[in-house]
């Protein structure tokens, strides 16, 4: 998409709503996708980006976590791997560790019925498989926080046994030998300290002769020496030995798991693009509910047809004030291709213009946007834009100077697939001349069939747009009683400035104003008062139609609503004598026992001819109860209706169809002669063609009945201390997970978690989960007398 000037991002503030989006993303790779962002062109390519940004919109208001979160950025790593025989560092396995475990969190989500509901997030996933064991080799050997695990070898572990073993033996025998020198008074108060690497006592000086040992150090009075015993030397030289072999088999770990990992290094970019991208869908979809933002439709070509639409920084800053932001609508189509627009200062107008550049940037670049969804937007190939002062002092430009080589390139450049949007056209200059000036290129950019919206104050270029095919003058309304703008565009009537009007209320002296009336000649004042009158006539007949509409509204809804309670009325009486005759008939099938036993007692006595009329009698009563159902059946159920257009199409097996009765949505699994079978709710069952009739494919009706009966399950039952004392760290982490989840859909506010004091590993493993959710506003430790930092509380915004 070509883009003019190159301050355009600037002048529309779209830098602004890249900024907002940079902050929504979670790691750096989706921030450069951010600053590197392009604009589609191609239809179905921006139908996709659309439709993953509104299935994650979707995802985020049914309370569907798709995984998303903090991942590493991997191209130092990656360039490292690229080298054979180099061995990646502790910490950048934990990297990679940790961009696997994400993306392994996200092939998790959409092994569920998830990948059903977002078809198209799948999509991007889909051509990959997760590789399940680089996971688990890098799991067997680097922990959460980039360590190497105790475990990871055999050998690691064998040496960190001895070590364990040596370093008891150490603590036992330099027991026995502190005691024994601190009785002799031969030791300073800190007992112990360490030197190169060694275990050693503080002696006073004048006694460091008195003991066998090494002298590692004196303090700089020289009043103190750092002494190491004899007898634990050879412990200690067993734990340096340790040492060195728990070095070499640590790097040799590091070696073995960075060429396990390196055949792996072209999935590892491709996880990298698969985060990053997910990261900007997610990250548009949370700047689009930021300002309630939908999917419009696209159509081919270019094309405005804006409803209800608002500029989304402005909706921003008024929403978080409280001030009401007014929505306008436009439509550029057909004939209709270029809005010259007018109206008084301040009204609205250049808010309006930037609004549609900054919306149509944001659609092309795969965003939601604060308009009503049914608003279609076309795809335009070039925007040039022309806003504000321009004036250059390093190409020794004016701002008229500058106004006219953005014209220049617009005019050689300009064509039916582009969008131009200029401010106070013409302006900067003599207002004859500038005015001339600018409907000679009204004439050109019209004669190369653009789309534009220009703003201006000049009469002869809205006289010029009355004439014009493919021209329309719009205006932005304006209260003349009270002199107060309305900020609403209104299409097909030009705008007067109220120049005088203003002055007058401003408190400007009459001479001034008379002065000033006769200086704009009589042709001048006539088109004004003219253009004012329209003005005043259209708003009031505005108002009245309004009115007169609402109250056309209003009288359908009552009439609707009167014969749908009379239908309903007659619907219900007839079901309640159905349920009579139902009843019934039941009470006729349950009696059947005793009838077959009194003919049975009647044939026994040879009576013949009175069982076979006893039979008969019972057969025509339960017949008649048969026949009398049924009609109310179909008199209920089956009476000829109304008919919509999808009765019209023949039902088939995959539709969407709703029972006559009423009831869930259901799928048609299969159709044999006059009998579906449907399923519903994960239960099938088989009904008659005739008693269901199409309807529209649910969003999330799979699931909903189940969320809703959870979240209340959970609300209800939720309490909000969870203890992990005694789990392993990956159980509790698990187990933290899902508390933390319930928590969220509970609308918990603080939750506490108990997990001990011990080493402290527990407790930063907690803290470093808890870090992962953005609900959670503040992380701290009880106070001392309820567990204090045994006890992680955290509060959740």
């Amino acid at each position: 998409m070509l883009l003019a000037p190159s301050d355009l991002y600037e002048k529309l503030e779209f830098n602004k709503i890249l900024s907002i989006l940079e902050d929504y993303c979670y790691g750096e790779p989706g921030k450069d996708r951010v600053k590197k962002i392009s604009f589609q062109t191609t239809k179905f390519i921006l139908e996709r980006v659309l439709n993953e940004v509104d299935e994650f919109r979707i995802a985020l208001d049914q309370n569907h976590m798709v995984p998303t979160g903090y991942y590493p950025d991997l191209k130092e790593e990656e360039r490292m791997l690229s080298i054979e025989g180099f061995v990646l560092s502790e910490s950048q396995l934990l990297n990679i560790a940790t961009l696997l475990r994400q993306v392994n969190r996200l092939f998790q989500f959409f092994k569920q019925s998830k990948r059903e509901l977002y078809p198209f997030l799948f999509d991007i996933i889909k051509p990959f498989d997760f590789a399940d064991d680089l996971l688990a080799a890098v799991d067997k050997a680097i922990d959460e926080e980039g360590n190497i695990k105790p475990d990871a070898s055999r050998e690691l572990a064998r040496i960190r046994s001895l070590q364990v073993s040596k370093r008891k033996e150490l603590e036992r025998v330099f027991r026995n030998i502190i005691n024994q020198f601190k009785n002799k008074g031969w030791l300073k108060d800190t007992e112990e300290s360490f030197r190169n690497g060694r275990r050693v006592l503080t002696v006073a000086s004048e006694h460091k002769r008195k003991m066998r040992g090494i002298i590692h150090d004196e303090s700089a009075t020289g009043k103190t020496a750092y002494v190491e015993p004899e007898s634990v030397i050879p412990i200690n030289n067993d734990l340096f030995d340790l040492y060195n072999e728990e070095k070499r088999e640590i790097y040799r770990i590091l070696r073995d798991l960075s060429d396990r990992i390196r055949p792996y290094l072209k999935l590892l970019v491709a996880y990298r693009e698969v985060l990053s991208r997910m990261d900007v869908i997610q990250a548009k979809a949370q700047l689009g509910r930021s300002f309630n933002g939908r999917r419009p439709k696209l159509v081919e070509g270019p094309f405005l047809g804006i409803k209800k639409a608002f500029h989304p920084l402005l909706l921003l800053k008024n929403n978080k004030e409280g001030k009401v932001t007014v929505p306008f609508d436009l439509s550029l189509l057909n004939e209709n291709r270029i809005l010259v627009l007018s109206g008084p200062n301040a009204g609205g107008k250049s808010i309006c213009l930037k609004s549609v550049g900054l919306l149509q940037l944001m659609v092309q670049a795969g965003m939601l946007v604060p308009v009503n969804e049914d608003s279609e937007f076309g795809i335009f190939e070039q925007l040039f834009i022309d806003i504000g002062d321009q004036q250059s002092l390093e190409d020794e430009l004016s701002t008229y100077s500058s106004r006219l080589h953005n014209m220049k390139v617009f005019l050689e450049k300009a064509n039916d697939k582009t969008l131009i949007l200029i401010d106070e056209f013409g302006s900067g200059t003599d207002p004859k001349i500038g005015g001339a000036i600018a409907e000679a290129m009204l004439k050109d950019l019209n004669a190369v069939k653009i789309f534009g919206v220009i703003t201006t104050h000049y009469s002869n270029l809205k006289v010029y747009a009355f004439r014009q095919k493919g021209i329309v003058n719009g205006s932005m309304t304006f209260d003349k009683d009270n002199l107060a703008p309305t900020y609403q565009l209104q299409i097909g009537k030009p705008g007067s400035s109220y120049a005088f009007e203003i002055a007058q209320k401003s408190g400007l002296g009459k001479k001034i104003i008379n002065y000033a009336r006769k200086k704009t000649g009589a042709n001048e004042k006539a088109m004004d008062e003219l253009l004012v009158s329209l003005q005043k006539e259209k708003q009031e007949l505005s108002e009245k139609l309004q009115e007169a509409v609402e109250k056309q509204k209003n009288l359908d809804r009552l009439i609707k609503a009167y014969e749908k309670m009379s239908k309903d009325l007659e619907v219900n009486r007839k079901r309640l004598k159905l349920e009579k005759k139902q009843h019934s008939l039941q009470d006729t099938a349950r009696t059947n026992k005793e009838l077959e036993k009194l003919i049975r007692e009647i044939r026994e006595e040879k009576n013949e001819q009175k069982a076979k009329a006893l039979l008969a009698e019972t057969k025509e009563k339960r017949k008649q109860l048969t026949v009398e159902v049924g009609t109310l059946n179909e008199d209920i159920y089956h009476k000829p209706r109304k008919k919509s257009k999808s009765d019209d199409r023949e039902i088939v097996v995959g539709d969407y169809v709703r029972l006559l009765s009423g009831g869930d949505i259901a799928m048609v699994e299969s159709i044999r002669k006059n009998n579906a079978v449907i399923v519903v709710n994960n239960l099938r069952m088989t009904v008659k063609v005739r008693d269901i009739r199409h309807a529209d494919a649910p969003i999330h009706s799979p699931t909903k009945g189940k969320i809703q009966t959870d979240t209340v399950h959970s609300v209800a039952s939720f309490v909000n201390k969870l203890d992990l004392r005694g789990m392993r760290r990956d159980e509790a982490l698990k187990t933290l997970e899902s508390f933390i989840d319930e928590a969220l859909i509970a609308n918990g506010s603080e939750v506490r978690i108990i997990h001990g004091k011990g080493d402290g590993i527990l407790r930063e493993a907690v803290k470093t989960k808890l870090r992962e959710y953005n609900e959670i506003t503040l992380i701290r430790h009880e106070e001392p007398e309820k567990g204090g930092d045994g006890v992680t509380v955290a509060e959740l915004g």
